[in-house]
């Protein structure tokens, strides 16, 4: 029998609603939802392929046991009894922090990803914490953190009422939005041209969405802080700084203007290879806009001054007067975010409390770097890295050095890996343990809707049940839970149990809440659900800014009224939020923190030097996301290829041909790949996707492996990094290029 059913897609950060057609057990076929009160029937090629994702035939269906040193599938009680017979000694024999657990960005596109490796890192205790946010999104964590006092506390660009939107370093048209949770960009950069709004695009690269600009300057890359710094100065020394409405709660804006005396126009110039009238002409234009926002993604963030870079794009909206306001940046209200508190000083934001053991990094909002991970386990001594939980993670393709990291993840006392695949980290598993597809779970975006552009909220339960005997998502990251406690074998469902306990009892002892002197177990006899994941949800909407409650307001927000409206709740525009949404130490934002001038005045010694030789960016493709997709044959191929791109007039200087092979050597090792030769990239530049290099023995992704390309971080040995986030340098690394004969 065939019929339709509603998903909301977990394939990008976009969110759009799916309304899928099934026949039987299998989903054949996937077109936008119209009635998505947040997508509007915007679909993307990833969309389209759900059916193909869901219904890969190289996803895992049994969880794999390593026995005399081969993979072989087992039962799920096999499974969870290897898992705890091997991670509970090292526990016990070495401690906590030798077990590593490295979460990938997956886990935020997934309900179970979201709600369980908090839990899991309370009960382990390990500061061992590595993930992908060391690889993207750390230094707009890190500059929040010190900005506003919470690290997750990140402005987004209110696109759809903004008159100027200056992007830089990101191509929301083929990522479809990052840390700007936006389905149809293309739809909202067209309404903003419609309304006589302006786009203006710096990147390196002629990107799909510079294309649609009505101005785009190819910057050198690496050199945004240097560019958004003239730019202050120009604000300031022009007399262009307006606070606007939240003046009274900005801290030192004279200290940034101290910092931005160093970094005239004509000084940064010629590094970023933007002349400096157009440099001014840049901060003249968005002081001028009736209402403007500054947005700035991977390819701002992923560069040696990631973190300064990123203050620096709030900074901008802070000193135009497009700060929390509409059409400016402004803070989303998720409806299962904490409720709002009274304003005033909070515990605020540090670094460094703790440190890798190797090269003594510091920790970031409690992570070390991922591109530690390999030194940690291989480098003998007392504190070593000898078991790992791999969550939704494939370190060894996305992190620099994956040539390191897979030696040293072949020499683990143990490893699990929570994946539906056997791929180039997981084949080192002693335990794998898949998750179903995507159909057969539930969707909640609780990452995702704390960075949408408008609040809404929208839930989508399994669209077809599982097979006999296998657990879902959830229910897998609950056992993994009780497995690192040496208690397996009880009951799953405990897990939400503790976690809905200690929630209701803080909520009733905080004279905030709307539930504080009631009785926690009265509270949680009221929740509904089918399951603990969804009872959970339940509570935190209740509990949340647009919560009914218990056995309050029935127009708020639970889990029954989400299933009532099954294309999801508008929720409303953005609204302003500050000074409530800040946790500073000083109840305001602290503009110029003290790790932020230190980074400036490191930087300013970057202006002395003479840049030369080749740089390498990345690139994204609206087909694919990272190393996720290469195994669907309809993403595959046409324009998503792993080619080094190059402009003519370097490749005429350096003898490349079209098609033919070139030699990339940076610091990290070598890679021959095919050239291909276009004017979208600048001279000087070259760009080489990320996610690709599926040619390691052991894996089971066939159409991959048809297809492997080459893995651009190789070239990369990890030594450079962002020093207050950690984050790896990406982009702009200093790159080789030669003729293959």
């Amino acid at each position: 029998m065939t019929r339709t059913a509603l998903r909301i897609c977990p394939l990008c950060e976009a969110t759009c609603g799916l309304t899928l057609t099934v026949d039987g057990d299998r989903v054949t076929a996937a077109r936008g939802d119209r009635d998505d009160i947040f997508s509007r029937g915007f679909l993307c090629p990833k969309g389209a392929a759900f059916p193909e994702v869901d219904a890969d035939p190289d996803r895992l269906g049994r969880p794999l046991v390593r026995r005399d040193g081969q993979l072989t599938e087992a039962t799920w009680d096999e499974a969870f009894a290897a898992v705890q017979a091997g991670l509970r000694p090292v526990i016990e024999e070495h401690g906590p922090d030798s077990v590593a657990v490295v979460l990938g960005n997956p886990n935020v596109h997934t309900v179970a990803g979201a709600l369980y490796p908090p839990v899991l890192l309370a009960g382990l205790r390990s500061r061992s914490v590595f993930t992908a946010s060391t690889v993207d999104q750390m230094p707009k964590h890190v500059s929040s953190g010190l900005l506003y006092g919470d690290p997750l506390a990140i402005p987004v660009p209110d696109l759809d009422r903004t008159d100027h939107l200056l992007v830089i370093g990101a191509n929301p048209l083929d990522s479809n939005g990052s840390l700007c949770t936006a389905p149809d960009f293309p739809g909202r950069i067209r309404a903003l041209r419609r309304r006589g709004g302006r786009l203006t695009v710096i990147d390196p690269r002629r990107t799909r969405t510079a294309k649609r600009a009505d101005e785009h300057l190819a910057v050198r890359p690496g050199t945004d802080a240097l560019l958004l710094f003239a730019m202050v100065h120009v604000l300031f020394a022009e007399g262009l700084v307006d606070l606007g409405e939240r003046a009274e709660h900005l801290g030192r804006p004279d200290e940034v203007e101290r910092l931005a005396a160093d970094f005239p126009p004509e000084a940064v110039a010629p590094l970023c290879d933007i002349p400096a009238e157009r440099i001014r002409r840049l901060a003249r234009e968005l002081a001028a806009a009736e209402t403007a926002a500054v947005y700035g993604r991977i390819g701002s963030t992923t560069v040696e001054f990631g973190t300064l870079t990123s203050w620096l794009v709030d900074v901008l909206a802070v000193l135009t007067g497009n700060f929390d306001r509409p059409g400016g940046l402004m803070f989303p209200l998720s409806a299962t975010g904490p409720a709002p508190r009274p304003a005033g000083p909070g515990r605020g934001f540090a670094l460094g409390r703790w440190h890798s053991r190797v090269s003594g990094h510091p920790e970031a909002k409690s992570e070390l770097p991922i591109v530690a991970l390999a030194e940690e386990i291989d480098t003998p001594g007392e504190g070593r890295v000898r078991a790992a939980l791999v969550i939704a993670a494939n370190p060894v393709l996305s992190v620099p050095d994956g040539n390191r990291l897979d030696a040293a993840l072949a020499s683990l006392d143990f490893m699990v890996s929570v994946d539906p695949y056997l791929n180039e980290t997981s084949r080192h598993a002693d335990v794998v343990l898949p998750p179903p597809p995507p159909s057969r779970s539930p969707h909640f975006d609780y990452a995702f809707n704390a960075l949408a552009v408008r609040n809404q909220a929208r839930y989508t339960r399994p669209v077809l049940p599982l097979a006999d005997g296998r657990p879902d998502e959830c229910e897998i990251h609950a056992r993994l839970i009780l497995c690192a406690g040496g208690q397996d074998g009880a009951d799953p469902g405990l897990v939400d149990a503790m976690v809905i306990d200690a929630a209701l009892a803080k909520a009733v002892g905080d004279p905030h809440s709307p539930v504080c002197g009631r009785q926690p177990d009265a509270l949680a006899q009221e929740l509904t659900g089918l399951t603990g994941a969804e009872r959970r949800l339940d509570m935190m909407l209740r509990l949340g800014p647009y919560g009914e409650g218990f056995g309050a307001d029935p127009g708020g927000l639970s889990l029954d009224r989400l299933l009532a409206h099954p294309h999801g709740i508008d929720l409303g525009p953005l609204a302003p939020r500050v000074p409530g949404v800040l946790r500073t130490r000083s109840g305001a934002v602290e503009l110029c923190p003290g790790p932020i001038a230190a980074e400036a005045a490191r930087l300013r010694g970057r202006l002395t030097e003479s840049p030369d030789g080749v740089l390498l960016i990345g690139r994204r493709h609206l087909r694919s996301n990272n190393s996720w997709l290469h195994n669907v044959p309809a993403l595959t191929g046409g324009s998503n290829r792993c080619t080094v791109q190059v402009h003519p007039d370097d490749a005429a200087r350096l003898e490349l041909t079209d098609g033919g092979l070139a030699r990339l050597a940076g610091d990290g090792g070598a890679l021959e790949v095919p050239v291909e030769i276009t004017e979208a990239v600048r001279r000087g530049v070259v760009s080489l996707p990320h996610g690709w290099g599926h040619d390691r023995p052991g894996t089971r992704l066939a159409v991959a492996a048809a297809d492997p390309g080459v893995n651009v971080n190789q070239l990369n040995s990890g030594r450079l990094l962002d020093p207050l986030s950690g984050t790896a340098v990406l982009n702009g690394l200093p790159v080789v290029l030669t003729p293959v004969r």
